[in-house]
């Protein structure tokens, strides 16, 4: 049974664990034939327009859509091409459902994204077979993916991901005279921990951390990153530089609340220095001299004892 098939707010079909399909098409009676063919093993959402599925697929990114090209207003291209052009929903693959057998509209297809066909009436068979074949590529792109961008010891943004999407954030803070702060996070007395209590010790600390500074970060846009070795970089678009102290106070706490033991540290357990500052982007001032000047206020909160938060002034030099 299908609820609401006239809207993209129909509840899943069962455990949020299994691949998410979405079924974009305008005529409830070939929803339903899909939703038939998938409800067994898959959680499948529904939409009966285009702008609705684009709408779901930014609020919540399906694994695959399965998308109808001809309906009334937004055809199946526009909604494609609007998914391929975001980078919030670009990687997710669109199948197209289609009675079409012109090939420029075949071509036209293609050339907007789309991953496969799938003829009408559709074959069940063929239809799970295709839908699983690029599901697999999907989980094994996502898999790559995370690899290439995601910090394999702590799991957090690696140094890579951080620097796109810094630069992103720069770029957009700067085209829309926003502030953006940006912040170093060094974790104190580090190569101390690693020689009192091991490496192992060391990668523990390094995860926990790391997890700590992620939980803090609670306000979209906001993000963070390990930089390497026990540094991290911390991102705050939009926000002033008292403001950007007042959630860097809030990571610190939860870093001291780990508690964890570190003899050679501060008060007996594991701390953070952190550098801070904040900007207006403008003129030939770059992310990389903003990550500098943050450099230069973590040295000073280094200098005054450590275990502290200094907030930095961006020197004239910097913004050159």
């Amino acid at each position: 049974m299908i609820d609401s098939p006239d809207s993209v707010q129909a509840q899943p079909a069962a455990a949020m664990a299994r691949p998410r399909l979405l079924i974009v098409d305008d005529q409830p009676v070939n929803i339903r034939a899909l939703h038939q063919i998938f409800v067994g093993d898959h959680d499948v959402f529904m939409a009966t327009n285009g702008s609705d599925a684009i709408a779901f697929c930014e609020a919540s990114q399906p694994d695959l859509v399965l998308l109808d090209v001809v309906m009334p207003e937004l055809s199946g291209l526009d909604v494609c091409r609007a998914l391929k052009a975001s980078p919030a929903t670009a990687d997710i693959p669109v199948i197209f459902v289609t009675s079409l057998n012109d090939p420029e509209e075949e071509s036209a297809c293609w050339d907007v994204g789309g991953v496969d066909f799938i003829t009408k009436p559709i074959n069940a068979k063929t239809t799970r077979n295709r839908v699983r074949a690029h599901l697999t590529l999907k989980y094994q792109a996502d898999m790559l993916r995370q690899l290439a961008w995601v910090d394999g010891l702590t799991g957090i943004p690696n140094k890579r991901q951080v620097e796109a999407r810094s630069e992103e954030e720069f770029r957009r803070c700067r085209g829309e005279e926003l502030p953006l702060a940006v912040a170093v996070v060094d974790i104190d007395y580090f190569k101390a921990f690693n020689d009192t209590y091991g490496h192992l010790a060391g990668d523990d600390c390094l995860r926990s951390v790391a997890q700590a500074i992620q939980s803090s970060l609670q306000r979209a846009g906001d993000f963070a990153g390990r930089m390497g070795g026990e540094e991290f970089l911390c991102i705050f678009p939009g926000t002033p530089l008292q403001d950007a102290v007042k959630l860097l106070q809030r990571v610190d706490a939860a870093i001291r609340a780990l508690q964890l033991p570190h003899v050679g540290g501060i008060d007996g357990q594991v701390t953070v220095s952190i550098g801070v500052v904040s900007v207006v982007p403008s003129g030939d001032f770059t992310m990389a001299a903003l990550v500098e000047q943050a450099d230069r206020a973590l040295y000073q909160a280094k200098q005054q004892g450590r275990a502290r938060i200094h907030a930095g002034e961006v020197a004239a030099a910097g913004m050159a």
